[in-house]
């Protein structure tokens, strides 16, 4: 006899917690790449606000999931504070490039040593991440238009993919709270059949 789980040990108490933070980096995520596709001509002032903002936007869905330590949104929120400090491609990239490789590694960690409902999630999350991170000092002697396509890019996948996630979540958290599923007729449950 299997003894019934507690509300902490299922994977619906788990997914009730983080569709909407998830949702939000999605969003957060899918609104810098549509910046970043449809602005044609971008000055560096641009590149330094869209991607500080996206940064700290980022840092606070990080820190509202509660998933990874705090001190991954800290050193997200910092790569956007200084984005938007330096004001210049180069600071732009290399402050956006440490943002993203600490975010990057510690999902790829988080992802490998937990079995959370988004392990998988967060190893795909943290190479997209870590990508990202070691294409943009590649692109910096290129312009704004540039780093932009490279991180726009970046945050597209990446909000796709978290976006897929937090609807899986919010599906599973709505299911696990409507209660199990009743037989519609005698002989219809799966101990009928056994």
């Amino acid at each position: 006899m299997t003894l019934p789980a507690t509300p902490a040990q299922t994977p619906s108490a788990t997914a009730a917690g983080l569709w909407k933070p998830v949702l939000i980096r999605a969003a957060v995520a899918l609104v810098f790449g549509a910046v970043t596709i449809f602005w044609a001509v971008p000055s560096v002032h641009v590149l330094a606000w869209s991607v500080g903002l996206y940064l700290l936007a980022t840092s606070a869905a990080v820190w509202m999931s509660r998933a990874l330590p705090v001190a991954v949104a800290v050193v997200v929120a910092l790569g956007g504070v200084g984005a938007l400090v330096t004001q210049s491609d180069e600071g732009v990239a290399v402050s956006a490039m440490l943002a993203l490789l600490v975010l990057g590694l510690l999902e790829v960690v988080h992802g490998l040593r937990k079995r959370d409902v988004l392990a998988r999630d967060w190893l795909v999350s943290g190479v997209i991440s870590v990508g990202t991170a070691v294409l943009l000092p590649f692109f910096t002697s290129l312009g704004a238009h540039a780093l932009l396509g490279v991180a726009g890019g970046g945050a597209i996948i990446s909000g796709v993919l978290w976006i897929l996630s937090g609807l899986t979540l919010r599906h599973e958290a709505k299911t696990a709270a409507a209660g199990p599923a009743q037989p519609s007729a005698p002989g219809a449950s799966p101990e009928a059949v056994n």
